[in-house]
């Protein structure tokens, strides 16, 4: 039997991927709090275990904006346990990392520090959970960064252009560029998409000879017209694609056949939601690439509760019962019962020789009593349970279709109980009920100034976020906005007055400068929260204090300049390395605008006639705009390097990306480029002898 460490050369990348381990989800629950570490463990532990050359992280390492500090401490003890030590590191950076980690004080591999001793590296971007935010754009992973625990990369400042640089790294002969981008909105990233304004730059030499990974933390299933990204969006030259975000494990590489490259999704490591997708077992990758050629091998996590979902529809058993039957409704509960306790039985079998699986399972029972049927006592349903199940208070789930009632005439009313009941797979948010609400309510009048797409954002700030003056900035700058444009157009009655805020309302929908408004509305709030923050300790402040903010992503620092190289870490193990690091000076950040700059505005707590809020309306000059983040069409990486790399932009593409049209015409320039990939997976994990580069017949391209 041939071992894994005879096929592991000297030319082969091991990484280990995993993504969404959401640490610190339900830590204060009694049963379930400690799942997420546990598992965070065992991933760990496996890198260790396999020998990895380094860990890749798609994303939501943590659950929280916030994480507790208990979340922080069991974090940080992890990764010092299993990734700290006097192991040589056997591949180079060839990048130069003061671009690759430009947002760091320390922009360098941690594994280069010679404070610090790192045996298994761990690269990670963030995602929409542990998203940077606040007035200086920190988020968790930048904790971890600065501690010499992890490599925070794939962010962007820019809201304008995105330039994606990869961190270009070489084993022996094999060179992988590893491209990243941290979760970005994705109504955002995908208008950015569509305008070509995403450029991911490339070697100028060799171009051939990389392997082109990419890690991104986006929607990949459609949930509303731009409210994913879709495959096509993504550059044709890419070798695989690991994609975080969605929950639903389907690690095995799939092709894409327009595109011609592999896309893997890992998964959640934890079950955050009681959903089918949810259900799925989880695993992490362990990915081998040598030359232009790669492995994906699948490894089952233990650790993770278990998880069963089931349906039943009451309607569709009218030979047990129907809703004229005496006492139907204890029949129903028996009969639920008895396919709860199936489940049970189920999870008992599968747990047996696992000692690492938690006893007790994740139960949920989905009851559509459509038909005529009555919901009975759900809690008192679940209490039966409570020591079999990890979540006794949810066990049953009851739904029912939409029952479509006489409305009355003139009456336009949003159903909210409808748009909660959707499949919880779809993952309703904040802001899809705004909109839905907006929609309604424009066909009366109630809505004049505002559009559903601002307004939505601005309470997705204040929910998730907890950004306190989002909501009342927008309502300000808008009404402000639509004063001056008034002034300008020089109407003076009720009727004009209404007829022009409708049309430019209409105007600004679905463009730039709608998204601009709800950015400088967010700036504003912002400078109101660090005004607060600057006042003495002993002022009351009515308002509150302490609220986090977005980015400001608009203010773009200016590339940081080359540093010092790091050499051969004597007497540790290190290989050599022919990286040059960079020291980063602090870029100073604009002043905020305070209140105190702010001309007064309308009081928007307070019922007005529209005349009077157009009256007297109060000039305010706009901010100055920064501007965006911009290349060289050729840009020298390291001068000082042994080997001198640069990088080059693809040529643009055509606006509408997504369109299927194009790809015959790109078929004849992509058989020859494509014709390097060279790939095989591994779709047995129970295989004894394991070769991820011998010959396959799925391995060529068609």
């Amino acid at each position: 039997m041939t071992s894994d460490n005879t096929l592991d050369d000297e030319d082969t990348f091991k990484i280990l991927i995993a993504t969404d381990i959401h640490l610190g989800y339900l830590e204060k629950d009694a049963i379930r709090g400690n799942d997420t570490f546990t598992t965070f463990d065992e991933i760990l532990k496996c890198a260790k275990e396999k020998q990895v050359d380094f860990i890749l992280l798609g994303g939501d390492l943590f659950h929280e904006n916030k994480p507790s500090r208990r979340c922080l401490y069991s974090c940080i003890s992890l990764l010092r346990k299993y990734c700290m030590g006097d192991t040589p590191i056997l591949f180079d950076v060839l990048s130069d990392q003061a671009v690759n980690f430009s947002t760091s004080k320390f922009p360098w591999v941690n594994y280069q520090d010679e404070n610090i001793n790192i045996s298994i590296p761990v690269f990670s971007v963030h995602g929409n959970h542990d998203d940077p935010t606040g007035a200086d754009g920190l988020c968790a992973l930048d904790i971890l960064s600065s501690a010499g625990l992890i490599n925070h990369f794939g962010r962007s400042q820019s809201v304008e252009r995105i330039e994606i640089s990869p961190v270009l790294l070489q084993k022996g002969k094999t060179k992988l560029a590893l491209y990243g981008i941290g979760s970005i909105p994705d109504e955002r990233l995908y208008r950015m998409f569509v305008n070509n304004q995403v450029t991911m730059l490339r070697p100028k030499e060799d171009q051939d000879l990389w392997f082109n990974l990419f890690t991104i933390h986006q929607n990949r299933s459609k949930h509303g017209a731009t409210n994913y990204i879709p495959e096509q969006f993504l550059d044709d030259f890419l070798n695989l694609v690991v994609w975080g975000h969605e929950h639903e494990c389907l690690i095995e590489p799939r092709r894409n056949e327009q595109q011609l490259f592999y896309v893997t999704q890992p998964g959640s490591s934890v079950a955050t939601s009681l959903s089918p997708g949810e259900a799925a077992k989880k695993h992490i990758g362990l990915l081998r690439i040598k030359g232009r050629k790669m492995n994906m091998e699948k490894i089952p996590l233990n650790t993770v509760r278990q998880f069963f979902i089931q349906d039943l529809v009451l309607a569709e058993h009218p030979d047990l019962f129907s809703p004229d039957m005496p006492k139907v409704n204890q029949k129903v509960e028996a009969f639920c019962q008895e396919k709860v306790e199936a489940m049970l039985e189920e999870a008992e079998r599968e747990r047996i020789g696992c000692p690492l699986t938690p006893e007790k399972p994740l139960i949920r029972l989905r009851v559509d009593y459509s038909g005529g049927f009555e919901a009975f006592n759900a809690t008192r349903f679940s209490q039966r349970f409570v020591e079999q199940v990890a979540n006794p208070k949810d066990v049953i789930h009851f739904i029912r279709q939409k029952e479509y009632k006489a409305k009355v005439e003139g009456e336009d009313n949003v159903d909210f109980g409808q748009l909660m009941s959707q499949s919880t797979t779809e993952g309703l948010r904040v802001e899809d009920l705004v909109k839905e609400y907006f929609k309604t309510a424009e066909k009366t009048m109630q809505l004049s100034l505002l559009t559903e797409q601002g307004m939505g954002k601005a309470v997705q700030e204040f929910v998730d976020k907890e950004e306190k003056d989002a909501i009342e900035e927008l309502i300000r700058y808008q009404l402000e906005k639509t004063q001056r444009h008034l002034q300008q157009r020089g109407v003076m009655t009720e009727e004009e007055i209404d007829q022009e805020i409708r049309s430019f309302r209409e105007t600004k929908k679905g463009t730039a400068e709608e998204e601009d408004e709800v950015q400088e509305a967010f700036k504003r709030a912002k400078a109101h929260r660090l005004e607060r923050d600057d006042l003495p300790d002993d002022l009351d402040l009515s308002d509150g204090s302490d609220f986090t903010m977005d980015i400001d992503e608009d203010s773009t620092p200016a590339p940081p300049p080359r540093g010092r190289g790091r050499g051969s870490r004597g007497g540790r193990g290190r290989g050599q390395t022919t990286a040059r690091r960079g020291r980063v000076a602090a870029e100073p950040k604009p002043a905020g605008r305070g209140r105190s700059q702010k001309a007064s505005v309308v009081n928007t707590s307070q019922s007005r006639n529209i005349m009077d809020a157009f009256q007297a309306a109060p000039q305010r000059s706009s901010r100055g705009s920064v501007p965006a983040k911009s290349y060289n069409d050729e840009i020298t990486i390291d001068e000082d390097s042994d080997e001198d790399i640069s990088f080059v932009k693809p040529v643009s593409r055509p606006t509408q990306r997504a369109s299927s049209s194009s790809s015959s015409s790109r078929q004849g320039s992509q058989s020859q480029s494509q014709a390097f990939k060279g790939v095989t997976f591994d779709d047995d994990d129970d295989e004894e002898e394991f070769d991820p580069f011998k010959g396959s017949s799925r391995s060529g391209r068609r």
